[in-house]
């Protein structure tokens, strides 16, 4: 965990499991925020980070991690934001709600 931002929780890996199902627009919504959190902060350890923010973000715990990191590796260059739940996609553009 970066030493320079003092989080709340630290990440461990009990807390990167979603326990039950996920509503499509919390997915939607944790994965945006969480390439909105990297791009921001654009860290030396992208997964650290990653792990960090899942940790210290409340409904980011609800998504699994590991998901997030999925549909992050699949992210295309440019402007582009996540929709449509687990099965959803990259679509180009910004995403409706922040």
């Amino acid at each position: 965990m970066p030493a320079d931002r003092p989080f709340l929780t630290d990440p461990t890996p009990d807390g990167t499991h979603g326990n039950g199902a996920v509503p499509p627009a919390l997915f939607d919504l944790a994965v945006n925020r969480a390439a909105a959190a990297l791009r921001g902060l654009r860290p030396a350890q992208p997964d650290a980070a990653l792990a960090a923010w899942h940790a210290r973000t409340r409904f980011a715990r609800r998504v699994p991690l590991d998901a997030v990191k999925a549909a992050l590796a699949a992210k295309p260059a440019g402007e582009c934001h996540w929709a449509g739940g687990e099965a959803g996609g990259w679509q180009p553009g910004r995403a409706p709600f922040p």
